[in-house]
This record gives C-alpha cells, structure tokens and sequence, in this order.
C-alpha cells in the first residue's frame, strides 16, 4: 500500500488483527474458494497479513511475498506461522520491488480504496505477473453499505457525524473495479459478491472491537455525551439474540483477470 493509512490505525498489527483480521479471513476464504487456484505458485500479496496466511494455510503455494509500507504490520506478520513460507517486505504498490513477469498471480486484500493511485497500483500488479497469470482484489462495498463498521458509521451519519472513510472509496464499486481491469488489458474478467458475517460474544465485544478501527479516533474525539448517544443508538441498531450475541454482516466486490498472452 501507498498514502495515509496512519489515519486508519494500520501501523498496530495486532489491534489490526483483531478488528479487521477476522473479516479479512471471513471473506478471504470466499475470495481463494473463488480463484480456486492450484498449488505450487508464486504470490505476491499487496498488503500482507490475515490474507498471505490464508494462501500458505490452504494452497500450497511455491512462494509468497506479501508487500506492505507500514513496519509495524510486517513485525506482526513475521510473526505468524505463515512467515515459515512467506516472505515480508516494506514496499509500496505503486512501484513493487520486483521484475516483470515474475509471479503467477498478484492479490490485494482490502487495500485497493487505500492507494493513492489505483490505476498505476493495478498497472503494477499486470506488470509482476506472467502472461496467462491472474490478477484479482477484493475490497469492501465501501459507498453501498457493505463495511463491518457500517452500523456505526450509519448512526454516526444521522447525528452529522461524517465517519472516515478510505481516501478511493470509489474504486470499491463493481463498476469501478471493472473499468480498473480493463483499462489495464486483462482478460477473462469476472466479478463476484462476497458476503460474510461475524458473531461477537456480545455487544461490549463488538462495540470495543470497533474502536480499534477507524472510528475510534473520531468517537474519542466526540463530546462525552454524543459518544454515549451513539453507542446507545448503535445497540439498538445491533440487536442481539437471545444468548446476547451480536451478528454482523459485511459485503465485498471481487475481481479478477488474466494477463494476456
């Protein structure tokens, strides 16, 4: 990734795992079952964390390099057992630190609407691929609702509360996705929804969880007052069911593409 992901708390890896993380996995699973891919590639996963360790858990790859700015993410990651096979390197999209033609398929897992260039970003990926290779992103319906922050980003809304938002959240519509891919020349592109959701033990545990993203900083920032109005108005948003457990839903746009022979 390239730009201001400070503002989203990525630079925490662990908080990051614990808020963002589980989602990922969620449709990260949906996402891999979709490319059904075969074993023994070479990867290289723009964004590295719950994503590269779904690719070394479940397909065998031949060699994973996962790319990410923020060190405190790659420390994170090193950590996880997927760093027996992947490697971590700080590096930006906009310029991969590799050659041409060099891996079989290239993913970004929930960063495209980060980039401050999403069409070079792409243009980067097709460019590290080798022909016939696969190119595919999924991110978050970020402007139709489809965010795990969407409850309180709603009620935040209604209290004219503008909530912060990834700096391309347009580049998460399917329309716009489509225009990325074939501006960039790939073939064979298809598109897919991937919805997913998550139970927490209870609406403490999902509200806190929350905070750890980038609504946080702006319910820190609210009058104490406004702050209990909206966990408040969020809780009745979220009901829970008879056990207490609060299930939330999230909707992702997918594509992918082979570069051309």
């Amino acid at each position: 990734m390239s730009g201001d992901q400070t503002r989203f708390g990525f630079d925490d890896g662990a908080a990051y795992e614990r808020m963002m993380g589980t989602w990922s996995r969620l449709a990260g699973e949906s996402f891999l079952n979709w490319l059904a891919p075969p074993a023994g590639l070479r990867w290289i996963d723009v964004g590295s964390g719950a994503f590269t360790q779904l690719i070394v858990e479940q397909w065998a790859p031949a060699e994973v390099q996962g790319i990410d700015p923020s060190e405190g993410q790659l420390m994170f990651a090193r950590t996880r057992p997927a760093a027996r096979v992947a490697s971590f390197m700080q590096g930006d999209a906009l310029a991969l630190p590799f050659p041409d033609r060099r891996f079989d398929t290239a993913v970004m897992a929930l960063v495209i609407f980060f980039i401050p260039d999403p069409v070079k970003g792409v243009t980067e990926m097709v460019r590290v691929v080798r022909q016939g290779g696969t190119v595919a992103t999924y991110a978050w319906d970020v402007l139709g609702g489809g965010v795990p922050l969407e409850p309180i980003q709603a009620e935040m809304r209604t209290m004219g509360v503008t909530p912060v938002l990834p700096p391309n959240s347009d580049v998460s519509r399917m329309q716009s996705l489509w225009e990325l891919w074939s501006r960039a020349g790939l073939d064979a592109i298809e598109t897919r929804e991937i919805s997913v959701q998550r139970t927490f033990a209870d609406f403490e545990d999902f509200w806190e969880t929350s905070l750890l993203s980038s609504v946080g900083p702006t319910v820190a920032a609210m009058p104490t007052r406004d702050a209990e109005l909206l966990k408040s108005r969020v809780k009745a948003r979220v009901v829970a069911n008879a056990a207490g457990h609060i299930t939330c839903a999230a909707l992702a746009n997918a594509i992918r593409g082979c570069v051309p022979k």
